[in-house]
């Protein structure tokens, strides 16, 4: 089935489109006149805006240039995400075809985000699988449109990720409103300019809490007192937010509010001297979160909402799912910090006391907790959303850590970590929004946790994520998430601790998955060398160790070694795990693969129908690891010239990959890609050419020009021009494809041998025949030195250069 790029009709949308969640107003939202009138004049003039703090104005970017970019900086709490929110609303309320908010504070998240968009507008170039081609295709989308559009990017924290992402609107009809807390000139580039936030003025503030009283029909609490708490509270939003719940929630005056305020001030210097506020406005935050947590704690479920708070302050301030709060994890934590019960009646006995089980903390419960947190405005909670549940300001969460006993933070960390494994879905490539949300979660608790997640090795939450981004394909966040990993395993626990065995293992393939094949060798020879030494031949690891180890191998062309080691694994899981196990499937199947690049194709045959079998039996007809066996069949089907076969099958895998992983995922990509050599085969040439012709394409953009599998697509290519008679556009290509082997794989690589061959053919069809006959001698030299006489591959070069020698050869060649 050939892939296409179909932009569709705009009228089945249903606009206007909103993706993300555009957080809710506070009650009493003060407009902030002075920075609206800044941001609306930049866009007046034609500049892209940044958001910022105390920053010369002569640093903003020129006039003159096109706006679509502003971005507001300021410190925490300063109320710059509630200003994006209202011009976030204002502009559906305004017309706006398309409002996008994403937290910004991880480029994953962005990615998500903008894939989600893709999808809803129907972006062309959209694959449903791969998260940056769908992420890239709705930039362009952006880009091209007449719709009128926003896209907020709320908290940057990384200039250098979010630079290739930034939105662009060449025809003017849109703009990008981004927050951050940093004063980065790199932020300022392309044309961006920046607005500062600060707190709110004192008439703003003043009018803030007069406000947000009469708004739920308290007015009388904002008494004479109300300017000076504004400014006790340093006129910060966030702050002042805490302060206008508590004093609704306890029924207390501004006059009250500020004498506690003022009590607990004094108090914190204990926990938060002057001098440790890095923040500015720390204190007046801790501050309220304290006297909040103290009025909490006279309710029933207050104690509950303390300790969940501590959890909530290790995750992702952006949103935690809803799962996570229902986790046997988190309920046994709760149930283990609850206060131990006084008893209602008559004295018991200390050992009684002492004795009795903590009663368990139900769901519903934790539930209460969390609304007890959201009606003092230290979190918001909206159960009904499932991937951001909780959500807490950063500088919120920050003096809940700051706060939080030094004894009890490697517990809470713990629990955090154990929560989001529970909800951890194996495998999650088909979660992708649920997959990123768990891993911006992982991030930040790795971030606030240090060594605590350390204690007894690395924990499991630690090595998810990392897997999340091999099962994602996203190469180069896993490649660099793995070499952060085994550093933090070597500097932490040592080089020998099998985490960090395990790490350097997973580091390999995240390498072996990029085409660096050789960098996985070097690790993956070393890794086994260790488990080896350390654990013996036959334990579990050092089997796997040595079944990853026979994978780089052959796909380095080493066949003869993969297929030594793979015999032997093989032996030793069905000795050691009997013959349905999950890992001895695996290396039967592994086993096949260079059974078939040998050219011992029935031998690969009569083992991937057995795997096949059992893996449909046990596993189900739609498990990756059963599409995965139907595709290897079919390719071996189609080396014996079963082309039907291979074609039935192959046409099942590609609809089934591109349902379930979408149409640009590597998979797909390569059942697509051997579909096309069926077609071939099939001499359906032209269908094999448009299926070629996009793999292609989609493997230079995705995987980039000198990946193994986008070689192999041009070679591949390349075959189909000959049989088309294109023999000019085969030898463009050929040519292409053997330099780049030679150079990449060396001279002896089997692919390396193929393209020498495949190009000695188009030589041949382009009756340069001399030129044919050498390269071809030369060809056959090496597969008898490399492969054997009676390899598959050697006698169809000697039967070939036989009839050339002899002129008995056309130009109809087939490729060897």
């Amino acid at each position: 089935m050939d892939k296409q790029y179909v932009v569709q009709n705009e009228v089945s949308v249903g606009w206007p489109v909103v993706v993300g969640t555009v957080p809710v107003l506070a009650s009493a939202f003060q407009p902030r006149e002075v920075l609206r009138q800044a941001v609306d004049e930049a866009r007046g003039h034609g500049q892209s805006i940044v958001l910022a703090s105390d920053t010369p104005r002569g640093e903003r970017s020129r006039s003159g240039t096109r706006a679509s970019v502003q971005v507001m900086s300021g410190g925490g709490g300063v109320g710059k995400s509630q200003l994006a929110a209202a011009y976030a609303r204002e502009a559906l309320e305004d017309g706006a075809d398309l409002v996008v908010w994403t937290s910004a504070n991880d480029i994953q998240q962005v990615l998500t985000v903008y894939a989600q968009a893709a999808a809803l507008v129907q972006a062309p170039g959209l694959t449903g699988g791969d998260l940056e081609a769908d992420a890239r295709a709705f930039l362009s989308w952006l880009a091209a449109t007449d719709r009128r559009w926003l896209v907020v990017l709320d908290n940057i924290t990384d200039p250098d990720a979010i630079e290739p992402w930034w939105p662009d609107s060449q025809r003017g009809n849109g703009w990008t409103l981004a927050t951050t807390r940093l004063k980065d000139p790199r932020l300022t580039g392309g044309g961006r300019a920046r607005i500062d936030v600060d707190v709110y003025t004192p008439a703003e503030a003043t009018g803030y809490l007069t406000a947000r009283l009469a708004h739920d029909h308290k007015a009388h609490l904002a008494d004479h007192r109300a300017p000076a708490l504004a400014e006790a509270l340093g006129h910060l939003p966030l702050a002042m937010g805490h302060a206008a719940a508590y004093m609704l929630r306890e029924n207390t005056s501004c006059s009250t509010y500020l004498e506690r305020f003022t009590d607990r001030a004094t108090r914190l210097d204990e926990v938060l001297p002057h001098w440790a506020d890095t923040e500015r406005y720390g204190r007046q935050v801790t501050t309220t979160l304290l006297l909040a947590l103290d009025a909490t704690d006279q309710d029933p479920h207050g104690p509950l909402a303390r300790t969940a708070l501590r959890v909530a302050a290790y995750l992702d301030p952006a949103g935690q799912p809803a799962d996570l709060w229902t986790t046997n994890a988190f309920l046994t934590y709760l149930t283990h910090q609850q206060p131990a019960a006084v008893p209602a009646r008559r004295n018991l006995s200390l050992r009684r006391r002492r004795t009795s089980a903590a009663r368990t903390v139900t769901g519903d419960e934790a539930a209460a907790a969390l609304r007890l947190l959201d009606r003092y405005g230290l979190i918001t909670y909206a159960s009904t959303d499932h991937l951001r549940a909780v959500r807490i300001h950063a500088l919120t969460a920050r003096a809940v850590r700051e706060t939080t006993p030094q004894g009890q933070q490697p517990t809470t960390a713990v629990t955090a970590a154990d929560a989001l494994v529970e909800i951890w879905p194996d495998p999650d490539h088909t979660q992708r929004e649920l997959a990123s949300t768990l891993r911006t979660n992982t991030d930040s608790l790795t971030t606030h946790a240090g060594e605590s997640l350390w204690a007894s090795g690395a924990h499991l939450v630690l090595f998810c994520a990392g897997t999340s981004f091999l099962n994602a394909h996203l190469h180069s966040a896993s490649s660099t998430y793995w070499e952060h990993m085994v550093a933090d395993c070597e500097r932490l626990l040592g080089n020998e601790h099998l985490d960090t065995l395990t790490a350097r293992s997973n580091l390999a393939a995240s390498y072996w998955q990029a085409g660096r094949t050789n960098d996985a060798i070097d690790i993956e020879e070393h890794v086994l060398a260790e488990y080896e030494r350390l654990l013996g031949d036959e334990h579990p690891d050092t089997l796997s160790a040595r079944a990853d180890l026979a994978a780089s191998y052959r796909q380095a062309g080493r066949t003869n070694d993969a297929i030594d080691i793979e015999e032997h694994v093989l032996a030793e899981y069905e000795r050691l795990l009997g013959d349905e196990h999950p890992d001895t499937l695996s290396a039967r199947a592994n086993l096949a693969a260079s059974y078939w690049q040998a050219g011992r194709t029935n031998d690969a045959i009569n083992i991937e129908e057995h795997v096949l079998a059992e893996y449909e039996r046990l596993l189900g007809d739609e498990h990756p690891d059963t599409l995965s066996a139907r595709a290897d069949l079919a390719a071996s089907y189609w080396q014996a010239e079963r082309t039907n076969d291979a074609i039935n099958l192959l046409e099942h895998v590609l609809a089934d990959r591109e349902r379930l992983l979408g149409n640009e995922h590597p998979n797909t990509l390569t059942a697509r890609a051997n579909l096309a050599a069926s077609y071939w085969q099939a001499e359906r040439t032209n269908d094999a050419i448009n299926l070629l012709e996009h793999v292609l394409a989609d493997r230079e953009r995705l995987l980039g020009d000198e990946h193994p599998d986008t070689l192999s697509a041009r070679a591949n290519l390349a075959i189909s021009y000959q049989q088309a008679e294109r023999t000019n556009d085969a030898i463009n290509l050929l040519e292409h494809v053997l330099a780049d082997r030679e150079r990449i794989l060396g001279n002896e690589h089997p692919n390396t041998l193929t393209a020498r061959a495949n190009l000695a053919i188009s030589y041949r069809q382009a009756e340069r025949t001399n030129d044919a006959i050498n390269l071809l001698e030369h060809v056959l030299a090496e597969y008898e030195r490399l492969l054997g006489s009676e390899h598959p591959d050697t006698r169809s070069a000697r039967d070939a250069l036989s009839r050339w020698r002899s002129a008995g050869g056309g130009s109809g060649e087939p490729p060897l």
